[in-house]
């Protein structure tokens, strides 16, 4: 399971104390200029193993433990903060395949953030 809620302090309380402390751009969340920054970035580095669609069904998915997150179901998107997969985009995810993408700076993580938050969405 990918994510570890503390009974205080909120829904990021369990990040470090430099991105339970960000900012989050809301603004930014919402544009569709970002979005598409954000698919753009995630079709070039991060389908192969999440998928075009974003369903976790790339074509280096199989065989990995856990599989790669499915970021169209509801049930992750409510479950998530957007702290915490800027957190993740930013450091990898402990006990999976998901590497840390220091490539991205700041603007760019947001902009998949955005794309993520958003895959699945009608």
């Amino acid at each position: 399971m990918w994510l570890l809620f503390s009974g205080c302090g909120g829904r990021d309380a369990d990040l470090p104390a430099h991105y339970r402390n960000l900012t989050v751009p809301n603004g930014l969340l919402a544009s569709a200029a970002a979005r598409e920054r954000g698919r753009a970035l995630f079709l070039r580095h991060c389908a192969i193993c999440h998928g075009v669609h974003a369903d976790g069904h790339g074509v280096r998915s199989e065989g990995l433990d856990p599989a790669p997150m499915d970021f169209t179901n509801p049930r992750w998107r409510e479950s998530v903060t957007p702290r915490h997969v800027f957190y993740w985009i930013q450091n990898g995810v402990p006990g999976s395949a998901m590497p840390a993408w220091k490539i991205f700076d700041e603007h760019e993580t947001w902009a998949l953030v955005a794309y993520v938050l958003s895959a699945g969405k009608t």
